[in-house]
């Protein structure tokens, strides 16, 4: 201890690596003591810690007992083989503030024996000691209240989100598949969002503070098995999903060889539909129950992207005869359901749309029959096979009303008003260049270059003529 005018200044050594800790130590200090009481001095390490007591050779060594940083039992062990007269204290902040005090001091026989007679009483040391285990007891009951609330939130939750219909009916072994994974995301989120929410509300209402309560909470270090499972155990949760949906996407894309090929072909604003195996053209897809369905797409113009929510998968559709795009889909339920263009492909995007039928074996055949039947009639009736086929009905309506292109009702022998403001007849050979060249022939009050220009490769001369004959019967 040193004097300084004619009053005792205790030096103090503080041993924590929390600086916290160490102002809250000097400013309960000060109050007591009064400023200048005391010389006060912070040691952050162990190493740091035993070379202050060389060196310095403080009173009162004051000690964190949670910190890691100090090894309290190296410490001791220097503390008993000393032999310099020292105080040590021992603080746990996590045990309310409980303190453990070694004091070494040389006494005379009698004082040891008076000491020795002392009636025993229980050490700080085991007031810890109980209190941490009595801590636990009640933290085991928590975890356990909170472990059952955090089941049944989430059971509840789950119960929701199946029963929202949030998706659609499974209408495809692939939409099956597909909502497997759903189905196991949807858990993950409602667990998740429980295990956060109802740790949260548990806490605000068991542990929220009692009225005139203005002490602070215990104070945590630190908690590295904590931050290890945390870490660890999202990990294992994400390479598990990982892998359950690359399993599932190989099944999606299982291929049969049985399956039936259609030939999928979009443009501004339509669909067509090809099944090569029967020599059918149609605006709608037909697709026989639970056999497997090769699409192959392509787009005339930009960008499509080929969906039927029932069926769940989605492909998108690139322009190029080197950019062909395959989907396969096996239909499992019977119905109505309608293909969706689910990429931005223009003025008309949102009625690019076509119906998907799914029919059993026997009407599948009768449609197709239908169809071909169709094909050997009047030039009149292939053409309008054509018109439907091609997705012309899209832009140009059989009865006058008005779309993104000039109606076909009554146009034949007509006087038709171009862009440029001149007139022309509606005959034959008009009608053909407009079909072959759509930007030839501009009529007034429409947009240029919004229809195909592929329709000299897409079209025989033949179809070009029946498609013309009927137009010429609108009247």
């Amino acid at each position: 201890m040193v004097k300084t005018n004619s009053r005792t200044v205790k030096r103090v050594l503080i041993a924590s690596a929390n600086p916290l800790f160490a102002k809250g130590l000097e400013k309960i200090y000060g109050d007591k003591w009064g400023k200048g009481a005391a010389e006060l001095s912070l040691a952050n390490s162990m190493g740091d810690t035993l070379s202050r007591l060389e060196s310095w050779k403080p009173d009162l060594v004051i000690v964190d007992y949670d910190d890691r940083a100090i090894h309290r039992e190296e410490f001791l062990t220097h503390f008993i083989v000393s032999n310099r007269p020292m105080q040590v204290m021992l603080v746990s902040l996590q045990a309310s503030g409980e303190v453990v005090v070694y004091d070494r001091r040389t006494m005379t026989p009698a004082q040891a024996e008076d000491w020795l007679n002392l009636p025993e009483q229980p050490t700080a040391q085991t007031s810890i000691t109980e209190r941490r285990e009595k801590h636990m007891k009640g933290s085991v009951r928590h975890f356990v209240i909170v472990g059952l609330l955090v089941i049944a939130a989430t059971a509840g939750l789950y119960y929701l989100l199946q029963a929202s219909g949030l998706l659609p009916a499974k209408a495809a072994i692939q939409a099956v598949l597909i909502d497997e994974v759903f189905d196991l995301y949807f858990f993950l989120m409602a667990f998740f969002y429980m295990l956060i929410a109802v740790f949260v509300f548990y806490s605000i209402a068991v542990f929220r503070a009692k009225k005139g309560d203005n002490s602070a909470g215990a104070y945590f270090h630190s908690n590295t098995k904590l931050e290890v499972v945390w870490t660890v155990i999202p990990l294992i949760i994400v390479v598990a999903l990982a892998f359950y949906g690359a399993r599932n996407l190989a099944a999606v894309r299982a291929v049969d060889p049985d399956a039936m090929l259609v030939k999928v072909t979009a443009g501004q604003w339509s669909w067509q539909f090809e099944y090569p195996e029967l020599g059918i053209k149609s605006k709608d897809l037909y697709l026989p129950v639970n056999r497997q369905v090769l699409l192959r797409m392509t787009s005339r113009d930009v960008i499509h992207s080929f969906w039927v929510p029932e069926f769940r998968v989605k492909q998108d559709i690139l322009p190029g005869a080197n950019l062909v795009k395959e989907l396969r889909i096996t239909p499992i339920k019977e119905g109505a359901y309608k293909v969706l263009c689910a990429e931005l492909c223009g003025g008309a995007h949102a009625d690019m749309n076509a119906n998907v039928m799914v029919v059993n074996q026997a009407e599948f055949q009768k449609w197709a029959a239908g169809l071909v039947s169709k094909a050997v009639k009047e030039p009149a009736e292939r053409g309008k096979t054509y018109v439907e086929a091609n997705g012309c009905v899209s832009c140009h309506s059989a009865d006058g009303s008005r779309l993104t292109g000039p109606s076909f009702f009554g146009v034949y022998g007509s006087q038709v008003e171009l862009l440029d403001g001149s007139k022309v007849s509606a005959d034959a050979a008009y009608l053909r260049k407009s079909i072959l060249e759509p930007n030839a022939h501009v009529v007034k009050g429409y947009a240029p270059n919004v229809m195909p220009g592929d329709y000299a490769k897409v079209l025989t001369d033949e179809q070009v003529n029946d498609i013309i004959e009927y137009i010429k019967s609108l009247k």
